[in-house]
């Protein structure tokens, strides 16, 4: 398995769509960069945010997620209370190859305000908005800025594809647009995918 350079980034992108909207060069003047780098993209992220509040006393729970935890907000500047959570996904639309895998790694800016970003990796096959969790960590509330970069995705290409697709699979989070809450398969789901 191999990461794989800009300039194949850059070709299944134009040849494939596996990036879209595809930006060929980093941008970066006065904003946090994104854009196609050495051996990654620099995703950014969209204007719409689900920021976690606990009003309700509610409880977290991944097999029965209230939605009522989060307050919705479509902003350029979406402020994250401290020692809380946004969720809000990638202005990019994804289609994964079935021979690679994508890793998804916070910005080094946020990073570096105690900002932490976290997504699954991409699997082969899917394809889609990504969803990401942007936790802060500090006891102040913290600002980011749609429309500029959040992570950037490093792309690793197998010796050869896997037995089962993620789009094979049928998988919880195929072709998802917008931010997208915790999904679980029920049993027929995994008799119909069998």
């Amino acid at each position: 398995m191999s990461i794989m350079p800009d300039h194949w980034i850059r070709d299944e992108s134009k040849n494939n769509q596996m990036i879209e909207p595809f930006h060929e060069k980093q941008k970066g003047q006065g904003i946090i960069s994104y854009g196609l780098s050495s051996y990654g993209y620099d995703a950014r992220l969209a204007d719409e945010f689900m920021i976690f509040t606990n009003v309700d006393n509610a409880i977290v729970d991944p097999k029965n997620f209230d939605e009522s935890s989060f307050v919705e907000r479509k902003t350029d500047v979406c402020i994250i209370p401290p020692n809380s959570f946004a969720l809000c996904r990638t202005v990019e639309y994804f289609k994964i190859p079935d021979d690679v895998l994508v890793i998804c790694l916070g910005k080094s800016t946020y990073a570096r305000c105690g900002l932490i970003v976290n997504v699954t990796p991409l699997e082969p096959g899917w394809e889609g908005q990504v969803t990401l969790e942007i936790s802060n960590t500090t006891p102040l509330p913290a600002k980011v800025y749609a429309n500029e970069g959040i992570c950037q995705f490093l792309f690793y290409k197998g010796d050869s594809p896997c037995e089962v697709t993620y789009a094979a699979r049928a998988g919880n989070y195929m072709g998802q647009k917008g931010v997208t809450l915790p999904r679980l398969k029920t049993s027929s789901d995994d008799e119909e995918a069998a």
